[in-house]
């Protein structure tokens, strides 16, 4: 029998349940109620379109269904450019400006980019990893398998999921050798190497946990890895054909960041930037190595213990900074989000650039790590605006996401992370001289002034400390990138400075009542949007927005 004491505290517990849940419902409630119920509509109306038909089961990305559906685009297009919105609610404005650039974006894949034409790396459809940017990087089908989320052995749901995908593989690439009629060359010859590591990722895939048991699951193993093999032999057979440009010439590469990022720069604007961020880069660590030339340098971590010890250590000291140095507010799960993401010891001859950098201080690369902290609010506390909760489009958050976490490595420094050991902040304008002459590379790479191995050389000679000369695959892998994407090689460099001037004109407009903490909490409370958008929404300045609106010219 229970007692009535306890049946009392049950109660209690309950009604306080039901309580907090009917407040978090009206609350979501209220919030969807301060979105624009007719845009609200429009958007998911879009994000339906955006979805490719299906042919065999698979996205169908031909230039016949592209050329049919082109006139319910611009019926979207048209109601979209029917709100009147001047008199709206900046908030509003700005889920409006959030649908015209995604709107923007599939207007330029449809017309310049065409990925699912020039790009074979567009047909890559095994992921490994979790992005750490609300949406993988770089243009990617509709069609995934995301092999890092299943837990082998498989448990029933999973099995069944798995082999559904994997059979839909051959039909995927057997659609990508119709498709695929461009001319990229070194967009060509780089997504070759993309398809072979799908190949090796397959075959990996027969030794987890309970696989080699299961014929059918084997089977459709290796039938999807038939077909990968197929391909690859089809692009290397294709390959001599290929002599074309890879880059989209900088106006084009002008149109896309203005007005489909949001990015209120021009290819010349971003050069001037890059070059000068380089430089200041550079000439501040030779400052830096001066005014620590009698200290002693930085020693690696030199067995796998030493490592952990450091990771675990610099984990816990970042998270310690933040909060009691009152930067942002700090939250149970920034820890958590951080802890499956400290790596593992490397011996010196295989480390790259990123975890050369580790195995003297971890701190500067998890700063970079915001990024974690950021997608775990995204599942713990999402957006209660549905036009914002989940990632935008064509990798519009960029300037956001890969500007604030190249941001707060140098912020932090200044705010004084580097206190007790110095010598790290040299790691720092390592760090920003890497971005800079990577990004800068990868503009030459799109105005087609440089080949993507050219563009490769300025990324890895102008790092300091020959860091990028120790392993070549990280090199490929992020001027590949860039390529497939344009602006993305740019945005950590060109979002850092918008999010400087961001926090400049938050400053400006309240300065007596101005805190970084408030600073950074309002950047979360807003979500991952440009941060052109941001300024405004933050500050009432919307100068970046209206420099975008006032050079908009249509696309031909």
């Amino acid at each position: 029998m229970i007692n009535l004491s306890l049946k009392v505290k049950i109660s209690k517990v309950v009604i306080n349940l039901l309580c907090f849940l009917f407040l978090l419902f009206a609350n979501a409630q209220e919030q969807e109620a301060n979105v624009n119920r007719e845009l609200l509509e429009l958007f998911k109306e879009w994000r339906s379109f955006e979805m490719p038909p299906l042919k065999d089961g698979v996205p169908d990305y031909s230039k016949n269904t592209f050329d049919f559906r082109f006139t319910q685009y611009k019926k979207l297009r048209r109601r979209l450019e029917s709100f009147s919105i001047d008199l709206w609610p900046v908030h509003d404005q700005v889920d409006w400006y959030l649908l015209w650039a995604e709107m923007n974006g599939y207007l330029f894949n449809y017309k310049i980019l065409k990925p699912w034409e020039r790009d074979p790396a567009f047909y890559k459809t095994i992921w490994t990893y979790k992005s750490d940017v609300p949406a993988h990087e770089g243009p990617t089908p509709h069609f995934t398998v995301e092999l890092w989320q299943y837990d082998f052995p498989l448990n029933k749901k999973d099995r069944i999921e798995l082999l559904s995908s994997l059979e839909l593989i051959p039909k995927f690439n057997k659609q990508a050798k119709i498709n695929l009629t461009g001319n990229a060359r070194d967009l060509w010859i780089a997504g070759i190497r993309d398809i072979e590591k799908q190949t090796q990722i397959l075959e990996g895939l027969t030794l987890k946990p309970g696989v080699a048991k299961d014929k059918k699951l084997v089977m459709q193993i290796k039938n999807a890895k038939d077909s990968t093999d197929d391909f690859v032999k089809w692009l290397k057979k294709e390959a001599f054909k290929k002599n074309g440009p890879s880059g989209i010439g900088k106006e084009n590469y002008t149109w896309y960041q203005q007005n489909v990022h949001l990015v209120p720069m021009t290819w010349e604007d971003e050069v001037f930037l890059l070059k000068r961020e380089l430089a200041r880069a550079w000439s501040s660590l030779k400052l830096e190595e001066h005014r620590n030339r009698k200290l002693p340098e930085l020693k690696p971590a030199d067995s796998p213990f030493s490592y952990r010890k450091l990771v675990e250590n610099a984990a816990k000291e970042l998270i310690e900074f933040l909060d009691q140095n009152q930067i942002v507010s700090v939250k149970e799960y920034f820890l958590k989000s951080l802890q499956p993401h400290l790596g593992e010891y490397i011996p010196s001859e295989k480390r790259n650039f990123f975890w050369i950098t580790a195995h003297l201080d971890p701190k500067p690369l998890f700063s970079h790590f915001y990024h974690w902290f950021e997608l775990e609010r995204m599942e713990v506390e999402p957006h209660l605006n549905p036009i914002r909760k989940k990632a935008l489009l064509y990798n519009i958050f960029d300037s956001r996401n890969e500007g604030l976490a190249t941001a707060v490595e140098e912020f932090f420094m200044h705010a004084g992370l580097y206190e007790k050991n110095p010598r790290a902040r040299e790691i720092v304008y390592i760090l920003i001289a890497q971005r800079a002459a990577r990004g800068l590379g990868s503009l030459y790479a799109h105005a087609n002034i440089m080949s993507m191995e050219e563009a490769g050389k300025i990324h890895s000679e102008y790092t300091p400390r020959g860091w990028m000369k120790t392993e070549k695959e990280l090199l490929l892998f992020e001027q590949h990138l860039y390529l497939r994407q344009p602006g993305y090689g740019t945005s950590y460099i060109t979002g850092k400075y918008l999010i400087e001037e961001m926090m400049m004109e938050n400053a400006k407009s309240d300065e007596s009542n101005f805190t970084i903490k408030k600073f950074f909490d309002s950047i979360n409370r807003i979500g991952n949007i440009p941060v052109s958008l941001g300024i405004w929404e933050m500050t009432g300045n919307s100068n970046q927005l209206e420099s975008i609106k006032n050079s908009f010219s249509t696309l031909d």
